[in-house]
């Protein structure tokens, strides 16, 4: 993923938590992978991406959150992290398919400003040690990898969604 790497992993970090890109990551929507900050409609984010993982060993697992960090607008994110989709045991070489799908997608649909969106990929010890959580609303990717022995993030991406009629606004990396 190419972009602004030093303002995404500021922002990411004071999130989501620190991360080293340690593990090749692409996801593609429409079978077309997009760069960290780009602007993505919600029409073109309304169905479930492709992420495929990198890796070696099929091994090693990872878990795979998507999370809004501005919602329900930038404003006041009083819903942040939001959940959008969660997968776990994703083996490494493989994509997402391959995993447990403990949280179904559900598209972006902001309805006031400018929202990131950050796919964040986390280490497991070991498989299936990893269990659904009980809201979507304030979703903590921290608090989640802690209390579920995860790594931090090994690899990230991001983009920019606002409602399919928005245009402008602040911008945010």
């Amino acid at each position: 993923m190419s972009g602004d790497s030093s303002l995404f992993n500021n922002a990411l970090r004071e999130d989501v938590g620190s991360f080293d890109q340690s593990v090749t990551f692409r996801v593609l929507f429409n079978n077309r992978p997009f760069s960290n900050g780009c602007d993505l409609r919600p029409s073109t984010v309304a169905n479930r991406p492709r992420v495929e993982v990198g890796g070696d060993d099929l091994r090693v697992f990872y878990t795979l959150v998507m999370v809004d960090l501005d919602a329900p607008n930038p404003s006041n994110p009083t819903l942040k992290e939001y959940l959008h989709w969660m997968v776990t045991d994703i083996p490494a070489t493989t994509d997402a398919s391959f995993g447990r799908e403990l949280v179904r997608y559900e598209s972006p649909r902001p309805a006031i400003g400018i929202h990131r969106i950050v796919f964040a990929l986390l280490r497991q010890k070991r498989r299936t040690c990893v269990y659904r959580p009980e809201v979507r609303e304030n979703f903590s990717t921290q608090s989640f990898a802690q209390e579920y022995e995860l790594s931090s993030p090994v690899a990230a991406a991001y983009f920019n969604c606002q409602r399919e009629a928005g245009s402008g606004g602040r911008r945010f990396f």
